[in-house]
């Protein structure tokens, strides 16, 4: 499994953006119970996706939202 980074830097930035919403609504108890911590869990997956630059789900379907190195 080759672990190269597959996210640009607009598909990392939007998925931090979405955690931060999330966890504020968390926060703000707009989102809350069972639903609410699977969101937290989304958000969690999203920052660190994006702290390291690999999504696992793109990389089966070699989706690669980075810079071409052609």
């Amino acid at each position: 499994m080759n672990l190269k980074k597959n996210m640009g830097s607009a598909d990392r930035l939007i998925r931090v953006l979405v955690a931060i919403v999330i966890g504020v609504l968390y926060y703000q108890n707009i989102i809350s119970g069972t639903v609410g911590l699977l969101l937290l869990l989304v958000a969690a997956v999203f920052v660190l996706t994006s702290v390291v630059g690999f999504c696992p789900l793109y990389w089966p379907f070699r989706i690669n939202t980075g810079k071409s190195k052609d």
